[in-house]
């Protein structure tokens, strides 16, 4: 019977994937593949493959979500092994969730297999540690970018001290994310990063502070995807970044 694998690629760096990704991304017969694949992690594939690109840009969806998730019923008619490739991990705003729904629905075998999500991947190749006994003992993982185009977090949540917040999706918005984490309270000179194509050859970081880092991000032309980080961890990456690309 068909089994559809819905695959974390991790963050980029292809010695990042799991045992197990590598092994399902060669004898898949379909990959469907999101934007934040890189080649060197589609060359393990077979050529025989058949491959069909997903990916999901700013403002350029390939393929709306529910096309996607109907996509991998039909796949599953005339293929054996279908894996469903993301970036980072399927769970962490992968809409894993939502694509593993339609397969239970249509009675389709499926498995998910957890990758390194790209806030983890990105703090130790930018050497931010997201957790620190003197600096933060929480961190928090959010959407810049809700389902309806808003922007409507729990401001107060994550303005609370000592905590690191990572947004993923949130570059479009990233006037207002700083605007509205210091109306609730986030001191402006609080360290805050953007960090793009984490792990992999290209990456970038800008790092700055609250009050500064949209400036900043529209001078260096600092375009999405990106992630942002925001705590007083960002302040250790001067003594701590190991990476050098």
């Amino acid at each position: 019977m068909s089994t559809v694998y819905l695959v974390g690629a991790g963050p980029g760096d292809p010695e990042l994937l799991t045992l197990k990704a590598a092994r399902l991304i060669r004898v898949a017969d379909a990959i469907v593949y999101d934007h934040l694949v890189g080649p060197d992690i589609l060359d393990l594939a077979s050529p025989t493959a058949e491959r069909i690109y997903a990916g999901k840009e700013a403002g350029n969806h390939t393929l709306p979500q529910q096309e996607i998730n109907a996509l991998l019923v039909k796949l599953a008619a005339r293929h054996g092994t279908i894996v469903r490739l993301k970036g980072g991990d399927p769970f962490i705003f992968g809409r894993g969730g939502e694509e593993i729904e339609e397969l239970a629905a249509s009675g389709i075998p499926f498995e998910v297999v957890p990758g390194i999500t790209a806030a983890s991947g990105m703090a130790a190749y930018a050497g931010i540690p997201l957790t620190h006994r003197e600096h933060a003992q929480s961190c928090v993982f959010v959407t810049g970018h809700l389902k309806d185009g808003t922007v409507n977090l729990d401001w107060p949540a994550l303005a609370r001290p000592h905590q690191t917040v990572v947004i993923y999706m949130g570059m479009g918005a990233l006037p207002v994310i700083c605007e509205r984490l210091t109306a609730h309270g986030m001191p402006p000179d609080t360290p805050a990063a953007l960090v793009r194509n984490a792990t992999r050859p290209d990456q970038q970081v800008l790092a700055a502070t609250l009050g500064t880092l949209p400036a900043q991000a529209e001078a260096a032309r600092f375009a999405p995807p990106a992630l942002i980080v925001v705590g007083s961890v960002v302040s250790l990456r001067e003594r701590l970044a190991w990476f050098r690309p």
